[in-house]
């Protein structure tokens, strides 16, 4: 490194060039040290292996490897709710670049909710590109006696014991999609908190818990299976996963929400590598390959350019800060 600095200072000074100059190329080829053009690209992941965000991170890293020519590793920093992740990505160094694969859990809610996040969502990370949306539904076990979505709110409202709702996690989308649902039907419904969707599902299925809000793509496999029944989606119209599964409006509760994925970059990182691997990641979603993985894991994916991403994140918080906010949710 030492070499390189003296070179580029005696090449600058030699050649008549000014102070100022030679030492603004001094500070390029330092940089340019610090950030080889083969420094593997981590994907940070705030969850374990296996679950919808880690496959979403290792099917683009693949075919994001191909075309960068270089390493592109995940990394799970599972913790926190995600938070963790971000507070990693956050203080990333420039030479060991990453990019953090987040959901409206750990970018729209948490910075909401908690009041030392470790992050500031906007002020610490740039939106880099969107790249699957999904809808979240409503299951039942299959000892509960309903089979549409009115008929599971007046079996509701005439068992109140056992309005109790379960969801992957306290401070999650489907917490807070549940207590807008028990809002509009007139329900008061008891949130329960798992760690994740696997055991949720498992509790689902052994009727611990009569109602479930997740992840569409969570709770296809057992609906299908016919070990749960999954009665409405939340998506605007009905999900090309599930064509048969009415949604919340056409079971006549006026309700839409979605869920997505997103790749951030923290401030640190240069603008211009910003820019050149959101165009990369949205030919990645491009690719009819990566598009047939997505969709065979139950996943929509989306190619989304920076602009069409900041212009999504803008409308999902409107959307979504009031509902957080009047829920009175305290983690």
């Amino acid at each position: 490194m030492q070499n390189l600095r003296r070179r580029t200072w005696l090449a600058a000074v030699a050649s008549g060039l000014s102070v100022t100059t030679a030492l603004t190329g001094l500070l390029a080829a330092t940089v340019h040290a610090q950030t080889p053009a083969d420094a593997p690209l981590r994907i940070v992941v705030g969850y374990p292996p296996g679950g919808s965000s880690d496959r979403v991170a290792r099917i683009v890293a693949d075919k994001l490897q191909a075309k960068l020519g270089s390493p592109v590793i995940v990394e799970n920093k599972a913790g926190a709710g995600g938070r963790l992740s971000a507070q990693y990505v956050k203080a990333a160094p420039v030479h060991q670049p990453a990019l953090l694969l987040a959901n409206p859990a750990v970018m729209v809610v948490a910075p909401l909710v908690f009041p030392d996040a470790g992050y500031d969502a906007e002020r610490d990370f740039r939106a880099v590109s969107h790249v699957n949306s999904y809808e979240f539904g409503v299951a039942v076990a299959s000892a509960v006696p309903v089979k549409e979505l009115p008929h599971l709110l007046a079996w509701l409202r005439a068992n109140p014991a056992q309005a109790n709702f379960g969801v992957p996690a306290t401070g999650s989308l489907p917490h807070f999609f549940g207590l807008m649902v028990g809002d509009a039907a007139k329900v008061r419904a008891e949130i329960v908190g798992y760690r994740g969707s696997a055991p949720l599902t498992t509790d689902l299925i052994g009727g611990q818990v009569p109602v479930a809000f997740d992840t569409l793509d969570s709770l296809l496999p057992q609906h299908e299976a016919g070990k749960v029944r999954v009665l409405a989606v939340s998506s605007a119209k009905r999900s090309p996963l599930a064509p048969n599964v009415p949604t919340f409006k056409e079971a006549g509760m006026d309700l839409v929400a979605t869920g997505w994925n997103t790749f951030f970059a923290p401030v640190s990182m240069p603008a211009a590598q910003v820019e050149r691997l959101s165009q990369l990641i949205q030919d990645v979603m491009k690719d009819p390959d990566t598009r047939r993985k997505f969709e065979a894991a139950n996943m929509e994916p989306v190619a989304a350019s920076r602009a069409q991403t900041e212009a999504m994140l803008k409308a999902y918080k409107a959307q979504w800060a009031p509902v957080v906010q009047r829920s009175g949710f305290k983690p």
